[in-house]
């Protein structure tokens, strides 16, 4: 079953099935007050992640958006250790677990991407809502830090949280 997910950069045409797939997911299911313009990065996705060393992924099947994923940039252009933000990352809930596997399909993809491009560390923000979330980043090597901890240039949201960062091994 997973043959017929497909996973693949973002192109300007996506937009609107990214935000069918990441709006309802934050109002419907957790219930947080939020639009397409409270969240600026998704009116320029090529823009915002798709610079640098970041970039956003959308998986496939059968034509439609059934998840997103984006990593960005924090360290551009610096001599220090290379970072990123892992963020947006949204499977429709059709699509979780099996036998779809579109999440760990997407963080695999994301992270062979960011090894490739010579990314250190990861870091990512979410909300005390996203229990399964947790569970997930947990599972897949992500470690919880404080908020203080994270890197001056981390782009926080203002529902962020809980935090996370994972090492990239070469």
């Amino acid at each position: 079953m997973t043959t017929a997910i497909r996973i693949r950069q973002f192109v300007p045409a996506d937009r609107d099935g990214v935000l069918d797939v990441i709006l309802p997911i934050q109002r419907e299911e957790f219930g947080i007050e939020i639009t397409a313009g409270d969240q600026p990065d998704l009116n320029a996705i090529g823009d915002f992640y798709q610079s640098g060393r970041g970039g956003f992924w959308v998986a496939e099947h059968d034509g439609a958006i059934v998840g997103t994923i984006g990593l960005k940039d924090i360290a551009p252009g610096r001599t220090a250790k290379a970072q990123a933000a892992l963020r947006k990352m949204f499977v429709a809930a059709p699509y979780r677990g099996r036998p779809y596997g579109v999440a760990s399909r997407l963080l695999g993809h994301l992270l062979d991407e960011a090894r490739e491009c010579g990314i250190e560390e990861i870091f990512l923000g979410t909300t005390a809502k996203f229990l399964a979330a947790h569970r997930f980043y947990e599972r897949n090597g992500f470690a919880e830090i404080a908020r203080h901890d994270l890197p001056a240039s981390f782009p926080i949201m203002a529902v962020d949280t809980k935090f996370y960062v994972r090492g990239i091994a070469g």
